[in-house]
């Protein structure tokens, strides 16, 4: 359970609970979307193939400064490849 905690945590989740059901653990976590794009896989990795995970929307949140740095040279690296 604590690598699953500890990798949510590394792509800035926040854990909000942890429950059993029946034999199962249950951990109810916010993380950005952007954070999940190969979290299926590196789930998988982790339980031997057995974990599963859902997702819903939950809210909007601010981006940290050092990343939304990243997101407008992305896009302005994007932009000019465009006219070119």
């Amino acid at each position: 359970m604590g690598e699953i905690t500890g990798n949510l945590s590394s792509h800035r989740g926040h854990i909000r609970g942890i429950d059993s059901l029946g034999d199962l653990q249950v951990v109810r976590a916010t993380i950005p979307m952007a954070s999940l794009a190969n979290y299926e896989t590196e789930l998988k990795s982790m339980t031997g193939g057995q974990g599963t995970f859902t997702r819903e929307f939950s809210h909007y949140d601010v981006v940290p400064a050092h990343l939304m740095q990243q997101i407008v040279a992305h896009a302005a690296h994007r932009n000019h490849a465009r006219r070119e």
